[in-house]
């Protein structure tokens, strides 16, 4: 420092803080070495606080308005100076400025999906990102914590910390909602009000406020949204036939607008072309409902009676089933003397004597008279 630099701060009295930066924090007037006037004039203006600290500990700390600074606005400085009369002697003492305004449009956003468990969708992995805005509330405690004896603070100082802080306690928040993934965006207020709530007494500890955290977006990855792209498509085009047809009718309309002879040709070839398969799609789709039908979500065929074996001119024959062995009655090659015989049975046995054939012996017709 130049002897002009010396003799210029020894005659400065005033003491204030001009901010024209857009993320400091907390600024410490420049004095020589430290040494300020008695009767100096302090300057706080609006979102500001001046901490007056001494030997590395807190002293007075000023509000907003103009100060001649003397013993009896200064008692806690006055005391660890041990003053015990007024004069106007130099005295050593730090001054920081706080700036109390908020700051905002802060950013914060995962840098790796988390893995939530969803009702829906079972596990899945989310991304998420979004904005905050924090203030300094206890100006002192914010020195003690964080910014320490720094001559300049600056929001890039701490805002790795915030931004973790957000990221780990926000997404604790969403998973303990237990909101469906698909509804996420409609709850965003409702989530952004719980992390808070949440991260809230964290940024108390530091001496800080969240006044503001907004939830821009909750996404899945990438091939996820695909496919619930894909299954909300399927949704939309609902009737396959009645799309075809809307297909058919726009390709039709753009061909009447083309002057060419071949244009209305073209579009007829396209929409019957459309048209055919559009069906063979529809009856993909038929079978494919008709075979799901039949699958494990559908209950089983109703059981049938077991098939027998008859005999037939002193030989073995099947095994029939119902309608076969109606059809024998009908021929007249069973009736109640026929021997017939079935998985579980002993040994052959007469028609008659099986209950179960009663219904097909009774379509049998009595002999003639």
């Amino acid at each position: 420092m130049g002897i002009f630099d010396k003799l210029r701060n020894e005659f400065i009295d005033i003491i204030e803080w001009t901010d024209v930066s857009p993320d400091t924090i907390v600024w410490k007037f420049p004095r020589y070495q430290n040494e300020i006037k008695m009767n100096a004039r302090l300057t706080v203006r609006e979102s500001q606080v001046a901490v007056f600290m001494n030997e590395g500990k807190i002293a007075d700390v000023f509000q907003p308005g103009m100060y001649t600074l003397t013993t009896q606005n200064m008692p806690i400085l006055s005391t660890l100076q041990g003053w015990k009369y007024g004069f106007n002697s130099p005295f050593k003492a730090d001054v920081f400025f706080v700036s109390m305004r908020q700051f905002t449009n802060q950013k914060w956003g995962t840098k790796n999906p988390v893995m939530l468990r969803d009702a829906e969708f079972g596990p899945v992995r989310l991304r998420a990102f979004g904005s905050y805005a924090f203030r300094v509330k206890d100006a002192a405690q914010f020195l003690k914590e964080v910014a320490a004896t720094n001559p300049e603070f600056t929001v890039e100082g701490i805002n790795e910390q915030l931004r973790n802080l957000a990221v780990s306690r926000g997404m604790e928040a969403v998973a303990e909602a237990k909101v469906p993934v698909l509804d996420l965006a409609a709850n965003y207020e409702e989530v952004s009000t719980q992390i808070t709530g949440k991260i809230g007494v964290e940024f108390n500890e530091l001496g800080l406020e969240l006044t503001k955290f907004l939830i821009e977006n909750i996404s899945l990855p990438p091939e996820v949204e695909a496919a619930l792209d894909k299954r909300s498509s399927m949704g939309i085009v609902g009737n396959l036939g009645a799309y075809a047809q809307f297909q058919a009718a726009n390709s039709m309309e753009k061909a009447a607008e083309n002057p060419s002879g071949g244009g209305l040709a073209a579009a007829g070839l396209g929409a019957g072309m459309g048209a055919a398969m559009m069906g063979q799609v529809g009856n993909i789709f038929q079978n494919n409902n008709q075979q799901a039908n039949t699958g494990a979500g559908a209950p089983p065929p109703l059981p049938g009676a077991a098939p027998f074996f008859v005999a037939v001119d002193g030989k073995q024959a099947g095994p029939f089933d119902g309608d076969q062995l109606r059809q024998l009655a009908a021929a007249g090659n069973l009736n109640a003397q026929t021997l017939v015989w079935k998985t579980g049975m002993a040994a052959w046995a007469a028609a008659g004597t099986i209950p179960e054939l009663a219904p097909v012996l009774a379509t049998v017709p009595p002999p003639l008279p």
